[in-house]
């Protein structure tokens, strides 16, 4: 039997500018040796020595472009984990904990390619509640319904058997609020909509977004939610 490698995960986990690094990724776009040691404090060598180690454990890739070399995360799965990792706690009065650490970031921001934080996680239970969604083993199964147009969502045409192999839509527990949030290339076309329609958009932390007013009125058209009051709890 095939042992996982958990000690190499964990030993590219276990030093604090290497975490940061992987933090400053988590936005979902590509930085170079420079920025990333900035972002980490640490001199450019030592982030060649790190990003190297993230690397090796299959967290992080490297890619040529031009004269450059950009780093990224390897994909949406080790985002998710580190999301996931980020989220672990053995008590409820972490919560509170987690979302001052969090600082400005906290009400909305992106997780790799998906929206995280309060409004993602009322989101979720709002296309739960009305059947969109459906909690099956574990994970999320995808039902038609006409609203996920107005989210910008295509959904694929497959059977419920191919989605349990290759789901479209994915559990994420979310970091600062402890319940799930919708991932998966749903949760991918729905932030990319909220770009395109200027929903959101980004503020001065990368992660960060901001909700506009023409994305408070249309989620609240399309699924009853109040946006300010979600985003400044």
């Amino acid at each position: 039997m095939t042992t996982p490698r958990f000690d190499i995960i964990g030993q590219a986990l276990s030093d604090a500018s290497r975490t940061r690094m992987l933090c400053e990724l988590m936005e979902g776009r590509s930085f170079t040796n420079k920025e990333l040691a900035s972002a980490a404090g640490i001199t450019a060598q030592t982030a060649t020595a790190h990003l190297r180690m993230l690397q090796n454990a299959g967290l992080v890739l490297a890619e040529k472009r031009g004269r450059c070399v950009f780093h990224r995360l390897a994909n949406s799965e080790v985002a998710g984990v580190l999301e996931q990792l980020a989220a672990i706690a053995p008590s409820s009065h972490l919560h509170l904990a987690q979302r001052r650490k969090a600082g400005d970031i906290a009400p909305l921001r992106s997780c790799y390619d998906h929206l995280a934080g309060p409004l993602a996680v009322a989101i979720t239970g709002q296309v739960l509640d009305r059947g969109m969604l459906v909690e099956e083993n574990g994970g999320f199964r995808v039902c038609d319904h006409e609203t996920w147009q107005k989210l910008g969502v295509h959904l694929p045409q497959m059977p419920a058997s191919a989605q349990a192999r290759q789901p479209f839509a994915r559990p994420c527990m979310d970091w600062t609020e402890r319940k799930l949030h919708v991932a998966g290339p749903l949760g991918k076309q729905i932030l990319a909509h909220f770009f395109d329609q200027a929903w959101v958009t980004r503020n001065s932390h990368k992660r960060g977004l901001q909700m506009t007013g023409v994305g408070a009125r249309a989620l609240e058209n399309i699924l009853g939610l109040r946006c300010e009051e979600l985003t400044n709890a």
